[in-house]
This record gives C-alpha cells, structure tokens and sequence, in this order.
C-alpha cells in the first residue's frame, strides 16, 4: 500500500527505521549493511530528510547518528501511516480492545528496531484468554498478511520482566488509555 504513495524503496525503509520507534538511531554504515543498499542512495535520502526537518542528527566521534524529529509536524501523522501499513491498528482494534482485561502492549523484535517483517512481535500484560487470543490473532493474520507472535505477562508478573534482556528495548504500543505514538 504504502509503496503506491512512495516510489523509493530506501525511504520507505528509513521511514519504518526511524518513526516506528522514535528512539532509533543510525549511521550511514549500518544502515548500508542492514538495508543492503548502496551508501550513495541512503545518504541521498537521509539528506533530504534531515533538510525537511524530518530527522535529527549528532555526530558521536566521526559517526553522523539521525534519529527521528519527534517536534516535527508531520511526525504523529508519519508514525500512525506506519503503523497502519504494518497493521498494527487492526491489531489494536480488534484484538486489545475485545481482550478486555489488558494492562499493556508492547511492540518487541524487528519492528522495534524499525525493521520491516513478516512478523509482529508483541508482549501482552494482563489477565488474558490465551485461546480467544489465538482465535483473534488468526482473524488479524489474514487481514494483515502477517504472523503475529506473543508473550503474555500476569500484571503481577510486570515488575520481574528483565526489559534490558531485549534488544532493543520494546517499545509500549497501547495500554489503558489507548495507543500510544
């Protein structure tokens, strides 16, 4: 869906890098070897993004680091596309929300990381139907094309959670208040 808006493959995945999770960093180099695109159309685009007010950057040594204007306009708006690209809304709207007893979503794995997958990894705290889940989760699959995978925490479970032990750290996606950008 997306690629019909936007013709160019490396900012579609700059887009999914950087405004998934507002918290992600990263250099030229690295992005080169985890797109697996020449450095000359990433700093292209990185350029262009940085010049709109998209992104920010800081050098850390000789390492130009970008990372997402969260105080851009058009940020909120950016960050909820994404999220209805990957079909994460139908995945709130139709699986939280009928769950009932949720406390917390977290968004976890490649989609943290601003990777585009064929898999959603996602850690559920509260007190939740392990089967109707299953039954949810197969109804979103095939209206988003995508597997969802999922831990389930107790409430009580919350505080013993080593939340270092992911890399990077997930990221809340929705709790009681609603989704969260």
């Amino acid at each position: 869906m997306i690629e019909t808006l936007i013709s160019s493959k490396t900012r579609i995945k700059l887009l999914l890098k950087f405004f998934l999770n507002c918290n992600t960093t990263a250099y030229l180099r690295s992005l080169e070897s985890e797109f697996g695109d020449s450095t000359n159309g990433i700093r292209l685009e990185l350029n262009r993004m940085e010049k709109a007010g998209m992104l920010s950057s800081h050098m850390e040594g000789n390492k130009k680091f970008f990372q997402a204007n969260t105080e851009h306009p058009l940020y909120e708006e950016i960050h909820n596309i994404l999220l209805k690209h990957i079909g994460l809304d139908k995945v709130v709207e139709n699986v939280v929300e009928r769950l009932g007893d949720v406390l917390e979503v977290y968004l976890a794995g490649s989609f943290s990381r601003g990777i585009d997958s064929q898999i959603i990894d996602l850690i559920f705290i509260g007190k939740i139907d392990i089967n109707y889940l299953v039954q949810l989760l197969q109804k979103v699959e095939k209206r988003i094309n995508r597997k969802v995978r999922y831990l389930i925490y107790e409430p009580e479970e919350k505080s013993d959670i080593d939340w270092n032990s992911f890399d990077p750290r997930p990221l809340l996606l929705w709790n009681n208040n609603g989704l969260k950008n």
